[in-house]
């Protein structure tokens, strides 16, 4: 049987990737972490999550998950993965690399039998991994508003299936510009000052921008269907 992998890769000095290879009708994934930090980092988390979905429409969960260490330009295996996959069955297997809270890189996989047509994708909506706030901020105030940010954004009850990514860039002086990018989308953009009640009242506009691009996402994945 021919298989389809579709890979997700995203490049960062901390490189998760997942590594696919098809033998005798399996298919042997393999999570490995790249450090291309000049520095030994310890006490990271790696977290190697499959989610199945079956000729039945049923779905089948299944995780690996564990801390490392890497050396300076080291490159390790975290885990290693084997399915057997049918017609008409379809993997999505995810791997994510923490520290503490922040999830510091990431890559992800779609397999599926080549008859099997592309319109039968898993929804993200279906998905139970939610609430992904990805972090690239390079000053004190940046990194304070990710941390009001992520607070306001884990008490509010609401998480979204779609990775939410908060950039920050030099600006003039001191200053910064800090943006709200979600699915390569700019949702919100401002300039940062060092001011608690600014940047908290930044964050209430942020989820508010992010909850209508999240309406409006899923009135485009309607309409598409």
């Amino acid at each position: 049987m021919v298989f389809n992998v579709i890979s997700f890769f995203a490049q960062n000095r901390i490189n998760a990737k997942l590594i696919s290879k098809e033998a005798d009708n399996l298919i042997d994934i393999k999570a490995i972490v790249q450090n291309n930090e000049p520095i030994f980092i310890e006490n990271y988390s790696y977290l190697l999550y499959a989610l199945k979905k079956g000729v039945d429409g049923n779905y089948s969960r299944t995780n690996q998950s564990n801390k490392f260490s890497l050396k300076s330009d080291e490159r390790k295996e975290l885990a290693n993965l084997k399915i057997n996959i049918r017609k008409g069955e379809e993997y999505k297997v995810y791997l994510f690399i923490r520290k503490d809270k922040h999830l510091i890189s990431k890559d992800s996989i779609v397999i599926y039998a080549a008859e099997k047509e592309m319109k039968n994708i898993v929804k993200e909506s279906e998905f139970e991994i939610k609430g992904i706030v990805v972090e690239a901020v390079i000053t004190k105030m940046g990194k304070d508003f990710f941390d009001y940010f992520y607070q306001s954004y884990n008490t509010s009850g609401t998480q979204y299936p779609f990775v939410i990514n908060i950039k920050e860039k030099p600006y003039f002086g001191r200053s910064s510009i800090i943006s709200i990018e979600v699915d390569d989308e700019k949702i919100i953009e401002f300039y940062s000052k060092p001011d608690e009640e600014f940047l908290k009242n930044q964050v209430r506009m942020s989820l508010q921008s992010i909850y209508q691009y999240s309406v409006r996402r899923k009135l485009l994945f309607k309409k598409r269907i």
